[in-house]
């Protein structure tokens, strides 16, 4: 057997498995589980195929080809699945991703409208002190003219008094 990237492996393990009632001995760079999962799956399929009514009266060659059609058949359809849920998993990637930006461009604008109210806040303070000052100023002034008034009146009357003595 070869591994993933079809190199041989310096160590080989090997294993003694059955396959339709006949014991192999294979050999290969996966461990002793992995080969002993491969020839049972192996064997699965011969199994199923031979359950099959007028399959043993095939000869050994058309039986062969049927099991080797079997397995490529099976193993096709779980490439198909995996090519779909390789796409799945780039779409759902491809989401997230979208969605993280959408994310980020959202706590960005949040940030920016938490910014603009506060200083929106600041300004709304300013102009209410402002406006407070701006009363206490004419207050003051108007107390201010009151006064200046009643000190012009007070000096108009002392005049007029002054005159009508």
């Amino acid at each position: 057997m070869k591994n993933t990237d079809n190199r041989l492996m310096d160590t080989k393990n090997y294993a003694e498995v059955l396959i339709d009632g006949k014991i192999y001995t294979l050999g290969g760079a996966e461990d002793e589980n992995y080969l002993q999962r491969v020839a049972s799956y192996i064997n699965e399929k011969t199994a199923q195929m031979k359950r099959q009514e007028g399959f043993s009266k095939q000869s050994q060659e058309y039986q062969a080809v049927m099991i080797e059609l079997n397995l490529a058949d099976d193993y096709f359809k779980a490439t198909s699945r995996a090519d779909i849920s390789e796409q799945q998993r780039d779409e759902m990637e491809h989401e997230s991703y979208s969605l993280k930006h959408e994310l980020v461009t959202t706590q960005l604008r949040l940030e920016n409208t938490a910014k603009d109210l506060e200083e929106k806040t600041e300004e709304l303070a300013k102009a209410k002190e402002d406006g407070q000052l701006y009363n206490l100023i004419l207050v003051n002034i108007q107390e201010q003219v009151q006064k200046h008034h009643v000190k012009t009146l007070n000096r108009l009357l002392q005049q007029k008094q002054f005159k009508n003595i």
